[in-house]
């Protein structure tokens, strides 16, 4: 069976999947809401998770961990490859590669939507990581 295969096979309950990241159901559910995963439902409706849906869990807790907030978490996870098994440390490596213009328009969206919703404060000092410090 092919790796590629086997890493996307819905096997994991919510409740295994709630164990191996230590995430609360709540904060699971929240991130399928927001598009960040997308778990299988059974015929009943319940959620079953792959591995694949695990790591980009792990991936998540890991960037909230670090204070990036969930517009920066979907930035990062769209730019990682799908079908790529390197670790989240590779992906931010190549976040350093946006050009000027790409990183403009993403502060730009970031800044009116926190507008729209009101959390300006809560990203005030997240821009700081894009620019370099020389």
């Amino acid at each position: 069976m092919d790796d590629r295969l086997r890493r996307s096979m819905p096997l994991f309950s919510m409740g295994i999947v709630q164990n191996l990241t230590g995430l609360t159901a709540r904060q699971i559910r929240y991130y399928e809401e927001n598009a960040l995963i997308e778990p299988e439902r059974t015929e009943g409706n319940r959620r079953v998770f792959s591995f694949n849906d695990v790591e980009k869990l792990l991936d998540i807790k890991s960037l909230l961990d670090e204070g990036v907030n969930l517009a920066g978490i979907k930035h990062v996870l769209s730019s990682k490859p799908v079908e790529s098994n390197q670790p989240l440390n590779a992906v931010k490596q190549k976040k350093s590669d946006l050009s000027d213009a790409d990183l403009m328009k993403y502060l730009k969206r970031e800044l009116i939507n926190a507008g729209k919703f009101g959390d300006q404060a809560r990203i005030q000092g997240e821009f700081s990581r894009f620019f370099n410090q020389k």
